[in-house]
């Protein structure tokens, strides 16, 4: 049996699967299946790909043999991510190849085999040009692209307090940071990205897929806020003072099952019509 040492980040990823795989715009999937060719292997690239939970949902989804291949840049997340191939939805085997690779220096000739695209949870951790790039790799290989999980910089708490419009704010600040000459786009990937397909002269479809997150969900919430606020104040650092009750009190309500968040993404199909 393959082991693993602990991973924060892959901790974090195992924590948020259920809630990505309930978000996610399943009617998108549905409108790209008729698209896919039938009678052979499908092959899926998917970017980013983590410990591979895209894969894990979308796999089960799709019929018939399925050869996926996973980049990332993190060796550990890809060793997590072959070691839990999925299954097709009616029961064919899915095999997995791993690739450690930058993704936004990938072409259309690296993506020359697949019939389809993936990536989630991506996109607001590149730059306008990286982007650019990616849907430029993608549309070379005249393939279908399904994006999902993009952050738009929609956040609701219920019960509201006055300090979660700043902390809002000074995260989405934090996204758009510049990290080694690299200005990320943050919540204004999905619109960059929806925007750049069409340029090239290929239809999108953008679909809501926020997070809804109860009491059932306590842990969850208390990672997710836990590092937004923790960014929110590293962004902006005259909001300490007050963060440190606002967070004591979100947490502990968190933990009571009294603490709702609604965090809004966009889901992106480019490529059918």
């Amino acid at each position: 049996m393959t082991t693993h040492a602990t991973d924060p980040f892959a901790d974090w990823l195992r924590l948020r699967e259920p809630a990505d795989a309930a978000a996610r715009a399943g009617d998108l999937v549905d409108r790209l299946r008729v698209r896919l060719p039938a009678g052979r292997p499908l092959v899926v690239h998917d970017l980013g790909s983590g410990t591979g939970s895209m894969a894990r949902w979308l796999a089960p989804r799709l019929p018939g043999p399925q050869h996926w291949v996973l980049y990332d840049r993190d060796a550990g997340l890809l060793a997590r991510a072959g070691a839990r191939p999925p299954v097709a939805a009616d029961g064919s085997p899915v095999t997995i190849r791993t690739r450690r690779c930058d993704i936004t220096r990938l072409t259309d000739a690296d993506l020359a085999d697949a019939d389809l695209v993936t990536a989630s949870a991506l996109l607001d951790m590149l730059t306008a040009e990286e982007i650019d790039r990616i849907v430029a790799a993608c549309v070379g290989a005249g393939r279908p692209v399904l994006f999902t999980l993009s952050v738009v910089g929609r956040v609701t708490l219920a019960p509201a307090y006055p300090l979660d419009a700043a902390v809002a704010a000074a995260f989405d600040a934090h996204q758009r940071r510049t990290v080694d000459d690299r200005t990320l786009l943050g919540p204004d990937a999905a619109a960059a990205c929806a925007a750049a397909f069409p340029r090239h002269g290929v239809p999108v479809t953008v679909r809501s897929s926020p997070w809804r997150l109860g009491p059932e969900q306590g842990e969850l919430i208390a990672e997710w806020f836990t590092g937004w606020l923790d960014a929110a104040v590293e962004q902006d650092p005259t909001l300490a003072d007050r963060a440190t009750e606002y967070g004591r009190r979100r947490l502990a309500e968190a933990a009571a099952g009294e603490l709702t968040v609604t965090v809004g993404h966009d889901d992106l199909l480019a490529g059918v019509e």
